[in-house]
């Protein structure tokens, strides 16, 4: 789950006209990282809500910035999967 979260998270910012070449699980959604400004932050965090089906707090949104791929995709595949399977 959580690499195909990730390619999702990369796909999103690529289609957000962000440079994902260098792109990696250390690289921080925020500043001297891929450096999203909070509505870019937003607008990321409404396509994984939509593509996963899970909310993110409105107090999330600075942590978000501070975290790094990597710590991000973990976050919302470790959501997910327990909402993924439950048989």
């Amino acid at each position: 789950m959580r690499d195909e979260v990730r390619t999702f998270v990369i796909e999103q910012l690529a289609d957000m006209n962000y440079d994902v070449e260098d792109v990696d699980d250390g690289t921080t959604l925020g500043p001297s990282g891929v450096d999203l400004e909070s509505l870019a932050l937003a607008d990321l965090a409404v396509r994984v809500e939509d593509r996963y089906g899970l909310k993110f707090a409105d107090d999330e949104s600075e942590k978000l910035a501070l975290m790094t791929v990597g710590e991000f995709t973990t976050m919302v595949a470790g959501r997910v999967a327990p909402n993924s399977d439950n048989s």
